[in-house]
Parts: C-alpha cells; sequence; structure tokens
C-alpha cells in the first residue's frame, strides 16, 4: 500500500471528505489543504461538522464566511453551525402551523424534525449555496469540504415527493425529515450541486477510514451508497497506519498485526479503488507545523518520561457498582467502533460469574449464534440476537400498509425513502428491544446498542399524539409503552457509554450524553476503551500516544464528573471467556 502524498491529490476543484466519527476526517481535510495551499494554490477548507475543531486546529476564530488562515499563505477557512442551520430549518416547516394545529401535534412535527437528518439536510443547504455560488468559485482553485451528504440524504432530495405537501396532515410517523417545502426557493440550487458532485471533473470524493474491522466495514457501505447515486470518483485513504519501528516490544507487534489483519479482509467494495495511506501519529493533529510534518512525514517524535499509571479506575469499579445496585436494564451506548458490544459482554460475564441472572442482547450483524463467547456457555448467562434487517422490513411493511391506505405512489415513494433514515433503524430494533425486556423481567437484562434521546423522544411524542388523535403510521406496542417511563428510573435503567481517549469520540459522547439528557435519561457511567494509559510498553511512538490521552481522560474525568473507568488496549481481540478477562484489569480500592 502507498503512503499518500503531494501527488497523489485530486485534481478537481472540489473535494469532499467522508467517514465514521473519529477516524480523521477534519485533520486530513485540514492537512491537505494546508499542502494544496503550500503548493501555491488557493484553498478554501469548509466544515460542517458539528464536532469539527478547526478553530483549534489554527487557534483563531472562523465564521461563516472565508477567513484567512494566520500563517498558511494562500488558505482561507469557513465554519458552518449545522445545529444552528437545523434550528432555522425546523422553524420553518413548524412556525407556519403554530396558533393552527393543536400543540400536542407541534411537538411531534418538532421532534420529528430534531434527528440527524435535518442536521444534514440543513447542512446540505448551507455548502449547496457554496457549491453553485459562481463568485467563490471562481475565488478559490480548490474547495475542500470536510464532510460529505449520505445517500439517502441525496436520495431524497432527488424525489419528487419530497417536495410536496402532501404530508402536511400525516404527522404521526416517525419521520426524520417532512416535506421540504420550506426549501423551495433552493430547489433549483441543490440539483445544480447534486449535479457538481456527480461529476467526476469537478468533484472527487475520498473516503477516510482507519486500518481496523468497523471503520472499514462503514467505509465501505458509505462508498456504495454514494457510488450508487452517481459518486464515482472516489479515493479510499487510510489514516493511522502503523509500520514497524521497533520489533523488539510486542505490544507495538501486536498494534501492527491487528491493523494488518483488518487490512487483509478489507471489504471488496473499497478494494476496487485506488487506496493509500497515512501514517499513525501518536499525538493530536492540533496545529499547522503538526500537520505540515504529518504530511511530509518529519520525524516529530521525542523522548517522554512513562506516564503509565495504575491509579486509573479500572472497568472493575463500575461492576462492583452494578453488584451493588443490582439495575434492572444496562444500556452500553456509543458511536459505531468504540467497542459496545465488547463492553456489554464483559459486563454481562462479569455479572453471571457474580451469580446474577443475566440476558444479553445484541443487534450486531455479524454475531454468531453464542456471540462474542464462542462455543462457550456461562453459568446464569442467556444471549439472544435482534437482526436489524428482519425489523426494519417488519416495521417498513407496517408503516407502509397504513400509509398506502391514504397515498398515492409518488407519496409512498417519499415514505420508503424516508425509512432509510438512521432514526428508523433505532425505532424498529427498539420495539424488539421492548419485547426483551417484556419477556426476561427477572433477569438483569444488558443491551449493547440503544436508540438516542430523540429517538426516545420520538416514540414519546408519538405516542402522545395517538392518545389523542385517531390516525397514525406506525402503531406503538404496549412493551414501548410499558418500557419508556423505565427508562427515566435511574433505580431501573443504567446507561453506560462507551468511547475512546481521542477528541472526535469524546465530543460525539458528550453529545450523546446530552441528547440522553434532554430526553430524561441520566448517565450512570462512562468507559474508554482501548486505552494505553496502564499498558506497559517500550514503543517510543506508544508511549507518546499514552501522554496525549491524559488530556482526554482529564476532560472525561470532569464531564462524568469522576464516573468513569477505563479498558486497555489488549493484544488479541478480546472473545471468549478468557479474552474478555484480558479487560479486567485490577481493582481501585
Amino acid at each position: 500500500m502507498e503512503r499518500f502524498t503531494i501527488e497523489h491529490f485530486p485534481k478537481t476543484p472540489f473535494l469532499f471528505f467522508t467517514g465514521k466519527g473519529g477516524v480523521g476526517k477534519t485533520s486530513v481535510a485540514s492537512s491537505l489543504s494546508i499542502s494544496m495551499a503550500n503548493e501555491g494554490k488557493k484553498v478554501l477548507l469548509i466544515s460542517t461538522d458539528p464536532a469539527s475543531n478547526l478553530q483549534d486546529i489554527f487557534n483563531q476564530t472562523l465564521y461563516n464566511t472565508p477567513t484567512k488562515i494566520e500563517g498558511a499563505e494562500n488558505l482561507y477557512a469557513l465554519n458552518l453551525d449545522p445545529e444552528l442551520a437545523a434550528q432555522k430549518y425546523k422553524e420553518q416547516m413548524v412556525g407556519p402551523y403554530r396558533g393552527k394545529l393543536p400543540e400536542v401535534v407541534l411537538q411531534n412535527m418538532e421532534e420529528q424534525l430534531s434527528g440527524a437528518c435535518t442536521v444534514e439536510i440543513a447542512a446540505f443547504n448551507e455548502f449547496a449555496q457554496l457549491l453553485t455560488n459562481p463568485t467563490l468559485i471562481e475565488q478559490f482553485d480548490t474547495i475542500v469540504f470536510d464532510t460529505a451528504p449520505t445517500g439517502h440524504t441525496l436520495r431524497l432530495l432527488q424525489l419528487p415527493s419530497a417536495w410536496s405537501t402532501f404530508l402536511d396532515e400525516n404527522t404521526t410517523g416517525t419521520s426524520c425529515l417532512g416535506p421540504l417545502k420550506g426549501l423551495e426557493p433552493q430547489r433549483e440550487m441543490y440539483k445544480k450541486a447534486v449535479s457538481q458532485l456527480t461529476n467526476a471533473a469537478q468533484t472527487a470524493l475520498i473516503l477516510v477510514t482507519r486500518p481496523e474491522t468497523n471503520p472499514l466495514k462503514e467505509a465501505a457501505r458509505a462508498s456504495h451508497e454514494l457510488y450508487d447515486i452517481g459518486i464515482q470518483n472516489q479515493i479510499v485513504l487510510i489514516n493511522g497506519y502503523m509500520q514497524n519501528l521497533n520489533q523488539n516490544d510486542d505490544i507495538e507487534q501486536a498494534f501492527i498485526n491487528r491493523q494488518s489483519k483488518a487490512l487483509e479482509e478489507m471489504p471488496e467494495q473499497l478494494q476496487s479503488f485506488e487506496h493509500y495511506y497515512l501514517p499513525f501519529v501518536p499525538y493530536s493533529l492540533s496545529s499547522i507545523e503538526l500537520m505540515q510534518a504529518w504530511i511530509t512525514d518529519e520525524e516529530v517524535l521525542h523522548e517522554i518520561a512513562s506516564v503509565e499509571d495504575t491509579s486509573i479506575p479500572k472497568i472493575e469499579q463500575m461492576i462492583m457498582d452494578y453488584l451493588q445496585r443490582k439495575p434492572k436494564l444496562i444500556f452500553t451506548m456509543g458511536k459505531g467502533g468504540v467497542g459496545k458490544t465488547t463492553v456489554a459482554s464483559y459486563i454481562a460475564l462479569r455479572l453471571a460469574e457474580e451469580g446474577l441472572s443475566v440476558h444479553l442482547t445484541t443487534t450486531d450483524p455479524a454475531a454468531h449464534l453464542n456471540w462474542t463467547f464462542g462455543d462457550e456457555t456461562v453459568e446464569n448467562l442467556t444471549v439472544s440476537r435482534i437482526d436489524p434487517k428482519v425489523e426494519v422490513s417488519n416495521y417498513e411493511a407496517e408503516v407502509l400498509a397504513k400509509a398506502s391506505e391514504t397515498m398515492n405512489e409518488e407519496g409512498l415513494a417519499f415514505v420508503k425513502e424516508d425509512l432509510a433514515s438512521p432514526c428508523t433503524e433505532e425505532i424498529a430494533v427498539f420495539r424488539a428491544f421492548a419485547n426483551v425486556v417484556e419477556d426476561h423481567q427477572d433477569e438483569i437484562i444488558i443491551i449493547d446498542t440503544a436508540p438516542t434521546g430523540h429517538t426516545l423522544l420520538l416514540l414519546d411524542a408519538t405516542e402522545s399524539y395517538h392518545r389523542e388523535i385517531s390516525r397514525s403510521q406506525g402503531d406503538i406496542p404496549a412493551s414501548v409503552s410499558n418500557l419508556l417511563p423505565r427508562l427515566r428510573d435511574a433505580n431501573y435503567t443504567s446507561v453506560a457509554i462507551t468511547t475512546l481517549s481521542e477528541a472526535t469520540p469524546v465530543y460525539e459522547a458528550t453529545r450523546l450524553q446530552e441528547d440522553l439528557k434532554r430526553a430524561g435519561l441520566s448517565v450512570d457511567w462512562w468507559i474508554v476503551n482501548q486505552s494505553f494509559t496502564t499498558v506497559s510498553t517500550t514503543s517510543k511512538i506508544l508511549k507518546q500516544k499514552q501522554q496525549s490521552e491524559s488530556k482526554w481522560l482529564q476532560e472525561i474525568q470532569l464531564i462524568s464528573k469522576d464516573r468513569y473507568v477505563t479498558i486497555p488496549w489488549v493484544k488479541t481481540a478480546p472473545l471468549g471467556i478468557k479474552g474478555l478477562h484480558q479487560l479486567k484489569g485490577e481493582l481501585i480500592k
């Protein structure tokens, strides 16, 4: 695999970066923008990512207009606020109905428009204006967007029915979007923007990922979605690839081996494109100097004292808390790729080993019959799996059956695409979880994936609406109605957020906590997975990784109010009882 250098930069005037949170989109986009600017190109870097740390990287305030970056010739940056844009969009949708529709209807509409899809549409609205602005295009040689729209959003924008008003009186479903008529004046602009995106001479899509299984799978899914709608000029950029530096250190060698295995199993979708790598660095790319060194492969490591710290709280501290309190329902939450499934498995194993009756359920599509434990059985532990595809299919069939009673083909086309949103899967899977809770009330139930606060509020709002209005799209089952209030009972439900000690995962976990708080759920614990802080290593690069983690552990300590524990990075994948016991660490007295 070849290292990504200035020679490999796409020559198109527009560059879009996409990838899961935490893979380094902003760092890569910023570094490449700096390099292109150093080559004499006039570059505009645009962020629509709510977790973006562009202002920290450049150490200056950025606005929604191009701002010259100090210390970087030819480079300008622009920071769009997608949350603010989403608020404006929501008011455009709901505002005209205030005073005309019952309050419960307005609450339902507002919650429908509080999800990730609305934020994404609103963000697209913002950068579509830039993508089609001839004055701006003439000013710059290259315009770089550090977040790309999903295939779902772009498909919605191309549906004629998405722009109609036929859903005005059909606000009882679980739509993340609603009709786009509030954006009707921009409709032609969107067509031009989509045309620019699908023109290979104008736009290149850079799929940023890491040499790890889950990020590679997610990159392949995004690639396929976007390729199918015409964005076919794609490059795969694998961020954080480590090559042999110190063959005498077994931890470093194990780290490299795990990366190599993931790359050997890279999805075929990604193998069909050119793919390059950028090297692993153990520090935050938080300055122009560090990013320049990264792209040019300059040595930036330096000798540091070991920060191995045995006083860092380990996961057993949380286990002891659960043994004492015995919550009936434990959710492990977090963004994809942080290790929720592993954490849920460990909690289930340890509580069962301590004599409690435990039921563990997963939505992991890769899970086999016995899931993480292979062929091993654990006394006091039962395991089940919910298949998201089956649950979504059942839910879609139910919604479409009701919708077909009142809608024409055009209307149904919109509903079908709207059902492709992330909220649909959350709601469908949550309904299945609710049934599991009903069936296992005599056990402690551990769930490895949970809905966001938005989805819980959406279910709540829809249920309230159903109580007052007779028509509906998706009925709320009794099991869901029973579970919703239990989730807000701190004695019944415990929420544990899993994250990594890196910038974006911490920002995303913080937003998740705020989202849950909005829905009335409190977070009991933060779990920092794959931490190097307590790992004994002689590797110079991993010692510096330890040091860079300390800042984020301090941040997590503050955000969690000291309710956090860590799980060490381990040499082999934590599968089976023995593999999971690697995560134990020593109990902090």
